[in-house]
C-alpha cells in the first residue's frame, strides 16, 4: 500500500462513520428541562454573585440542531444553537443573550459525558459535564496571570 492510498482510506472511513450517523445524538444527556443554579465568582468579568433559573435543551429541525434556551430570576435570557459541521468535523455553537451580547464557539466531546467549548475571540473555555443522569455541571474558566485556568462561572443543572 502506498501513502496516498492509506490517506484516502482514512479520510473515506472517517466520512463513512459520520454519514448516516446523527452526530447530534451525543447531546442526549443534555436534552430536557433543567433547574439552574448559578455561582458567579469574583473575577475580571464580574463582582461575583449568584442566580437561578430554568433552561431547556431540545432537538430541532429533524435532529440537525440542539437548541438551548434559558431564563434567570434576574431577567437574563439566552438562546443557543449547537450544530455538527460535517466539513470541519467539529461542533459549532452560537450564543445569543437578551443583553445584545452574542458569541460563537467550537466544541467537541472529550468523552461521552463531557462537552468542551472553546469560545472564539476570547480565552474562555467552558465544559458541560454529566455528573449523573439528572445533574450536569457547567464550568466556565479563564486563564489567570500565571496561565492557569480559574473558574469564573459554575452552573448546576438539575433535571426537572
Amino acid at each position: 500500500m502506498n501513502c496516498p492510498y492509506i490517506i484516502f482510506e482514512l479520510v473515506r472511513s472517517v466520512g463513512l462513520q459520520t454519514q448516516g450517523q446523527n452526530m447530534m445524538t451525543k447531546f442526549e444527556f443534555l436534552l430536557g428541562n433543567w433547574n439552574l443554579e448559578y455561582k458567579i465568582l469574583k473575577s475580571i468579568f464580574s463582582q461575583g454573585g449568584s442566580d437561578s433559573g430554568k433552561g431547556t435543551f431540545k432537538r430541532a429541525l429533524k435532529d440537525k440542531y440542539v437548541y438551548f434556551d434559558y431564563l434567570t430570576k434576574s431577567g437574563g435570557e439566552a438562546h443557543a444553537i449547537f450544530a455538527w459541521d460535517e466539513k470541519a468535523k467539529v461542533y459549532r455553537f452560537w450564543w445569543f443573550e437578551n443583553s445584545g451580547s452574542f458569541q460563537t464557539a467550537t466544541c467537541n466531546f472529550v468523552n461521552e459525558e463531557t462537552l468542551l467549548l472553546n469560545w472564539h475571540d476570547t480565552l474562555l473555555i467552558q465544559t458541560f459535564t454529566k455528573v449523573d443522569p439528572d445533574r450536569v455541571v457547567l464550568r466556565m474558566e479563564h486563564p489567570d496571570n500565571q496561565g492557569k485556568y480559574e473558574m469564573v462561572l459554575e452552573v448546576i443543572f438539575t433535571r426537572e
